[in-house]
């Protein structure tokens, strides 16, 4: 079923609007869609590889045009930006940021944690957001998000032009099932850790 699914993405990603969805899905995960564009930009990589520069241009552009989406949702809608910040229980670490960004060390603070936002799996319309709301400088807002977003889908994009038809070829294989469901079970695993410590 899994190798099925893998298959389906591929086929998906080899579409001829493939791009417009990666722009789609690129622009709203930075406001507030779940879902990461990493999961298109792989498959998409991997279905056109002389195109991954372009894909890698577009995940990062649209993901920057949403996060001045999501910076004017958090200005301009209170309501709606506390249920998506409640959402990822931030709510609280709002109003400790309000206060930390009077002095200059926390601009600094907020500086590196928007990059992290932009680089790391962390939920990157949660900043976007509190970005907005905490009136963080725009322009220093759109040159963080160009970089990190940038660096994080140039990584992604390389590493499946350099090495995804090998893990295409992988994932055809017996040993490939094994992987994908030893996979699923460490993920399960951590999910059921994470729950109960929290």
């Amino acid at each position: 079923m899994i190798i099925k699914l893998y298959q389906k993405c591929l086929k998906l990603a080899a579409h001829k609007s493939s791009k417009i969805f990666l722009a789609i899905v690129s622009f709203i995960e930075s406001s507030f869609f779940p879902i990461p564009p990493d999961v298109m930009i792989v498959p998409m990589v991997i279905a056109k590889r002389n195109d991954f520069i372009k894909i890698f241009l577009i995940a990062t552009l649209f993901s920057v045009f949403g996060g001045i989406l999501g910076y004017f949702i958090g200005s301009s809608f209170l309501e709606i930006s506390m249920n998506v910040l409640k959402f990822y229980d931030y709510e609280d670490k709002v109003l400790v940021l309000k206060n930390q960004l009077i002095s200059n060390t926390g601009v600094y603070i907020w500086i590196v944690t928007l990059f992290l936002a932009g680089f790391t799996p962390l939920p990157f319309k949660v900043f976007t957001i509190t970005s907005g709301m905490i009136g963080f400088n725009l322009f220093t807002f759109v040159v963080i998000c160009l970089i990190s977003r940038g660096l994080r889908f140039f990584i992604v994009s390389y590493l499946s032009f350099k090495f995804g038809h090998t893990f295409n070829r992988f994932m055809k294989t017996e040993a490939g099932k094994w992987f994908t469901i030893l996979g699923f079970l460490i993920v399960a695993i951590l999910a059921v850790i994470y729950f109960i410590i929290k």
